[in-house]
């Protein structure tokens, strides 16, 4: 109902132009092979086949009969008609692999007959039918991308100060996994009045920032963890069986493992605790990875890796955060942070490696909200055409200085020492000392920083201080591994395995195995690492992903070797 209390008629979107990606012509030998997969149900007028909130929806094929796909009513916001579906079409968009919640319903409108293909049906047919699983997959995939920038996106609206971490956070949890959404950024409103007008007509304070809005309803103070539960995007262990393999970590390295582990017949999930991508996430160009001669951004490969992911069943859970990893009788324990716990087969530790921070009075103040770990078009946003410092003297900061300064940005790059091809590659050092619009600063070293709420300069030995807007720091990164006890580690943190374990802290339970760790195998029995985590790793994405699909290799043996799935 509508303020007035008067009954108002749905919008309906306008129809776009047939899109054959979207809702392919498919034959009658594939409409045929289609409906092997499903269970046929009649369907009557008013009928709902999934509703908005509803949790692990089916794929529908509708034989006959005709379908709205609604955006439901939000608050005062009405509700919108996004298209009509005939006979002969599926129902679904990328959700549907997840398992997330849907965002919008399914409302029948003609009376007629569909097919409902269960999760295992839909499993089956994307391992078994290569031409149906490729249709299905482009399809989906097409769906999530158009739904973004129309009506669905309002099923989830952020809102919040552009100079909050907490707002960054749950921005970059939004489009690392590829949700549906709309963020309003309230420093952003011309009248500067807006930002307090907005929250107190709706009863809000700034307290309460950020604001997640779920189908029209709030969470205040918002993160990402509550947002992805009322998603359903957070781990909701269905039964007491256990998986084969869990990976803990969703950077190249464990999106790999979690790819060969599920393609191989593995029953596989995948745990970040931020989102899966990792480093590799957050590089804006990454040039020297096999196939891609023109280069390609960290998120186009995260997220063409994450959709295989899914292809082949991995149930990915983010944000998820692992905080102990423990031997039982039968298996492994992972508990996550809100006390939930996993049994698995075996694990694969691909945790990576966590930032470092330079020591520097407010460097908490600015972070979020001048001072970044990443440069994307997330980052890139808050610092749009102003000057900004980078520190770095690896790839990953010279990939960054290229792409903010190709985007409007003048950069100054910091470097600590005096050669930047030490440990940088020749053909990125070659295009930063002949872009005009990098000043490269060698034997140099961020001193202090200043601003109000946001950063605004750098203070930089042998320069003095300068205007920035934004400070990208690259320095390097510590192995998150922490929250793992009783696994062998390296001085500086790192895992060793397979023979770089040493033989005197091997003790009973490998005498019982009656064999020596496997290659990426840890000192714990059933348990690796690869990536950046563990001791020897190359630190570049093309060795992750070969490490992490090695590692797989290595969990079948063992797997094997206790009677599991071979």
């Amino acid at each position: 109902m509508s303020p007035d209390n008067k009954e108002t008629v749905p919008e309906r979107v306008p129809e776009p132009v047939h899109d054959p990606v979207q809702s392919p012509a498919l034959t009658d030998d594939q409409w045929a092979r289609l409906l092997e997969f499903g269970e046929p149900e009649e369907i009557k007028p008013g009928d709902y086949l999934f509703r908005t909130g509803q949790r692990a929806y089916n794929l529908m094929l509708i034989e006959s009969g005709e379908v709205e796909i609604v955006r439901e009513p939000l608050g005062w916001v009405g509700e919108v008609i996004i298209t009509t579906i005939g006979p002969r079409s599926f129902l679904g968009e990328l959700g549907l692999l997840n398992r997330q919640a849907a965002f919008l319903s399914a409302r029948v409108t003609a009376p007629g007959v569909a097919y409902r293909v269960s999760d295992e049906s839909l499993r089956r047919l994307m391992a078994e039918d290569d031409e149906l699983c490729d249709i299905l997959l482009h399809a989906l995939w097409a769906r999530r991308e158009s739904l973004r920038s129309g009506p669905a996106a309002l099923t989830l609206k952020m809102v919040g100060s552009k100079a909050s971490r907490e707002f960054l956070a749950l921005r970059r949890f939004a489009e690392r996994t590829d949700l549906v959404h709309t963020a309003i950024d309230l420093e952003d409103a011309p009248d500067k009045t807006h930002h307090t007008d907005y929250l107190s007509e709706r009863g809000f304070t700034k307290a309460d920032l950020p604001i997640a809005y779920v189908q029209g309803e709030p969470i205040l103070r918002a993160t990402p963890g509550l947002v992805a539960d009322r998603l359903g995007l957070s781990y909701q262990a269905s039964t007491d069986d256990f998986v084969d393999l869990t990976v803990i970590g969703g950077g190249p390295a464990g999106l790999a493992a979690a790819i060969y582990g599920a393609s191989e017949g593995l029953r596989t999930v995948l745990l970040d605790a931020v989102a899966p991508g990792g480093q590799a996430a957050a590089t804006s160009r990454i040039e020297n990875f096999l196939g891609f001669p023109f280069g390609v951004t960290g998120r186009a490969l995260i997220g063409q890796a994450s959709l295989q992911a899914l292809k082949f069943g991995v149930r990915v859970y983010a944000p998820c955060e692992a905080v102990s990893l423990t031997t039982i009788d039968d298996g492994l324990e992972v508990t996550l942070r809100d006390g939930r716990t996993i049994h698995t087969r075996s694990a694969i530790v691909t945790s990576g490696a966590a930032y470092r921070t330079l020591d520097l009075d407010r460097w908490n103040d600015f972070e979020g909200s001048g001072i970044f770990y990443a440069a994307t078009p997330l980052e890139l946003r808050q610092v749009m055409e102003s000057p900004v410092v980078v520190v770095g003297g690896a790839n990953s900061a010279g990939q960054a200085a290229l792409y903010l300064a190709s985007n409007g940005c003048p950069v100054r790059l910091v470097v600590r020492g005096d050669d930047l091809t030490r440990r940088m590659s020749s053909y990125l050092v070659s295009r930063l000392l002949e872009d005009p619009r990098v000043e490269v600063l060698t034997r140099s070293h961020v001193v202090g920083l200043d601003g109000d709420r946001f950063l605004r300069r750098v203070h930089i030995d042998r320069v003095g201080e300068v205007d920035a807007r934004g400070l990208f720091c690259f320095i390097g990164a510590e192995p998150a591994t922490s929250w793992l006890d009783g696994i062998d580690r390296d001085p500086e943190g790192f895992l060793r395995t397979g023979v770089d374990i040493p033989l005197d802290v091997l003790g009973e339970d490998w005498e019982s195995l009656g064999r020596e760790p496997l290659p990426f195998e840890t000192s714990v029995p059933r348990v690796f690492a690869a990536g950046d985590v563990r001791r020897g790793s190359m630190k570049r994405v093309a060795a992750a992903v070969g490490e992490g699909s090695s590692a797989v290799a290595s969990v079948h043996r063992a797997l094997a070797a206790v009677g599991g799935v071979a």
